[in-house]
């Protein structure tokens, strides 16, 4: 049986690294074997997905919901970004630290991207990264202010121990938030200027085809004036098969050309005065004169994750067209055969039909100033602002269980229409519930077999010299290194019950083991697709990987220090 445990985990753990399926198939994937090989009775796996805090996570979720269609961070956006640069680092981070303490991470990111992009005083790529390093750093200041916390959580009372409070986080979290806004201001030289110029030009890759009655045909490249452009570039023509470029003023346009124009995508005007240019990804009124333009971010919990543009049949579903694809820095020209990832940015020609749809705000974050989701007037947001909060506060007193007190706010939302039983429906955390509720008996299976024993073990021999300690370093960094090629939430859903192990193994008090877990699995800064605001920004501001690993690189060390430091203070062995 540990064998074969042992093996299926580390299967687990490269399909996890992999990232080529969702991590809700893998891990409820995992737990149904484990149930027919009888490794974990009926009762035990039911259990996962019944438990406390799973269900007062999914209920935190769905009463954010409303929080997220207040109009707060719109009226904090109009003051946070000023000319001065050193004022609006730090009016953004207090912000963002304090939003993100209590609201869903993407949330607050999606909420501020577009804030961030079309600010008239800095350069985006100079305020997006801490913008997601922030709501991160922010996710530790209080139990619900990141899954991950009340995933630890959820273990913590699977096995038998009283639940965290909602500010256990804050003790060491505040630390964490403090060194991370100082030594992210001290590394902004580290943050690139991607503009081009003063008018911030973003290059896209953009492909059409002509209709058979253009103008365009059997007329050359200059004859047609594709040549010396403003803001776009005919990079090359596809022509059967074989591709053509650079392309010469000479070269005559044929009917089945296919045409690839570089350029910035808020200009593309430019190129509705040349006759007969379609979208490749043909939609209704496809035409460049009547294209109605829509700026995307794919989001981390869209069904479009692991699927070609192809497979998605992505126009009838969404009555849009895919105009330009971008993954990072880079332009991607084969969209029909991309496999399409969390963060991708996606400009979209749409239909009438677009902003109608159930399914756009579950797989998008929209950038453009589309009326897609409407606001609560400042009487309905103060009001949900207040109440959030009271609720917070009343359960972090101890007059009654957060579970009860969400279901209380759930009821009264409902009752008075802030949120339907659509919106739920819509919006209800399918991914993270299948991966927490099947992670318990996953874990209930690591421990049973002596496999998490067995790991344990190992990193208390190989830390031994230096004590209890250096088995609560070793834990850190297991956790700390899974997070970088993974989702925090299945880091910590693999690390927990080997922390728990070695912790019993000890002898000592399971706490200190269990924040190194929590704030391990929460270290997502060096890698784009460890974390899902890490994602959204990524496209936006034209970010490489080498700009995460930089920044993110320096924050991870100091981070890690100051959990390494402060843990054992506030909690001891």
């Amino acid at each position: 049986m540990k064998i074969f445990v042992a093996i299926s985990l580390i299967g687990l753990l490269i399909l996890l690294i992999q990232n080529k399926y969702r991590g809700s198939i893998l891990f409820t994937g995992l737990s149904s074997i484990y149930f027919i090989l009888d490794f974990i009775k009926f009762d035990d796996l039911v259990e996962g997905f019944t438990n406390n805090s799973l269900l007062t996570l999914v209920l935190l979720l769905l009463v954010s919901i409303v929080l997220e269609k207040t109009i707060l961070i719109d009226y904090f956006s109009k003051f946070v970004i000023s000319k001065n640069y050193k004022k609006t680092f730090f009016k953004f981070g207090f912000i963002v630290l304090s939003y993100s303490a209590f609201v869903n991470n993407t949330a607050v990111v999606a909420s501020l991207m577009s804030v961030v992009k079309n600010n008239k005083h800095h350069t985006p790529s100079k305020l997006l990264i801490p913008l997601s390093y922030f709501a991160i750093l922010g996710g530790t200041l209080t139990l619900v202010g990141t899954s991950t916390n009340m995933l630890v959580n959820s273990f913590v009372v699977a096995n038998g121990h009283e639940s965290l409070k909602i500010f256990y986080f804050f003790y060491v979290g505040f630390f964490i938030s403090f060194f991370g806004l100082i030594t992210l201001y001290f590394a902004r030289n580290l943050l690139p200027d991607n503009q081009t110029n003063n008018e911030n030009i973003e290059e896209y890759l953009v492909e059409f085809k002509l209709s058979s009655n253009s103008k365009l045909i059997k007329k050359s490249v200059k004859e047609n004036g594709l040549r010396n452009l403003e803001y776009f570039f005919l990079v090359e023509i596809l022509r059967k098969g074989k591709t053509i470029s650079p392309v010469t003023p000479s070269e005559i346009i044929e009917e089945s050309d296919k045409l690839i124009f570089s350029g910035d995508i808020k200009y593309i005007d430019v190129l509705k005065k040349f006759d007969g240019l379609i979208l490749v990804d043909d939609i209704k009124n496809s035409d460049i004169k009547t294209l109605t333009l829509v700026d995307t971010i794919v989001s981390s919990e869209s069904s479009l994750i692991g699927k070609t543009v192809k497979e998605t049949n992505f126009r009838s579903n969404y009555d849009a067209a895919i105009v330009s694809f971008k993954r990072g820095s880079s332009s991607i020209l084969k969209i029909g055969e991309e496999i399409i990832q969390a963060g991708d940015r996606l400009i979209l020609a749409v239909g009438n039909d677009f902003k109608n749809k159930d399914n756009i705000s579950k797989n998008f974050y929209i950038l453009s100033n589309i009326k897609q989701n409407e606001k609560y007037n400042t009487t309905q947001s103060i009001f949900i602002f207040f109440g959030f909060f009271s609720i917070i506060l009343i359960s972090a007193l101890g007059y009654i269980g957060l579970f009860k007190a969400l279901i209380f706010a759930l009821i009264i939302l409902l009752f008075f229409k802030f949120i339907s039983l659509n919106d739920i429906k819509r919006k209800f955390p399918y991914e993270i519930f299948m991966i927490i509720g099947s992670s318990i008996g996953i874990s209930k299976v690591l421990v049973n077999s002596g496999l998490a024993n067995d790991i344990a073990q190992i990193i208390t021999f190989s830390l031994g010299s230096f004590g209890i300690y250096g088995s609560f370093i070793g834990i850190y960094l297991v956790t700390f290194i899974l997070t970088q090629f993974m989702s925090h939430n299945a880091a910590a859903a693999i690390a927990f019950p080997i922390g728990y192990a070695t912790a019993i193994g000890l002898n000592v008090s399971i706490y200190p083991f269990v924040f190194a877990v929590a704030f391990g699995a929460s270290a997502s800064f060096m890698i784009p697709h460890g974390y899902q605001t890490n994602l959204m920004v990524s496209s936006l501001g034209a970010y490489k990987t080498s700009d995460f690993l930089k920044i993110g690189g320096i924050l991870s060390i100091v981070y890690s220090l100051t959990v390494i430091m402060f843990v054992p203070l506030f909690f001891k062995f």
